[in-house]
């Protein structure tokens, strides 16, 4: 299900990897119908899919099918993307950025996903309202 307003929009997705087809159509819509940079909506699915990857493969204890929405929002000069779930409570902005100076062999496994995106927007916030988790990545467009 998709909904449309001028500034918000939002999809409601399973709990399966082989949505991220769905995320990437929903996103490449929502880039040109708000006029977005090419080069910001292919840095929004990188971030994206490592968000929703880590939803899917990290939040759940069960096998049962879950929904998951993702909200964007542009207000004035800045974007807001919202991922919701209702998966185990867990807040990705607390892990430690990984030492990305070490080589290969010594950096621990894990970590880089919310790292890079971190590093893609401006600011990564992280609630846990109503039993669910919310992961609020904002991008000043200006």
């Amino acid at each position: 299900m998709i909904k449309n307003s001028t500034l918000s929009r939002s999809i409601t997705l399973a709990n399966r990897i082989d949505e991220l087809t769905r995320i990437s159509a929903f996103l490449e819509e929502t880039t040109e119908q708000w006029d977005l940079p090419m080069a910001l909506g292919m840095s929004l699915n990188l971030v994206l899919e490592e968000a929703f990857t880590n939803v899917v493969q990290y939040a759940y204890t069960d096998k049962e099918q879950h929904e998951i929405e993702l909200l964007m929002e542009k207000s004035g000069k800045e974007l807001i993307v919202t991922i919701i779930d209702d998966g185990q409570p867990y807040d990705p902005t607390k892990k430690t950025d990984p030492d990305i100076n070490l080589n290969v062999e010594n950096r621990p496994i894990g970590g880089l996903g919310i790292f890079l995106i971190k590093k893609t927007m401006d600011n990564v916030a992280y609630e846990r309202k109503n039993d669910k988790n919310h992961l609020i990545m904002t991008k000043n467009l200006a």
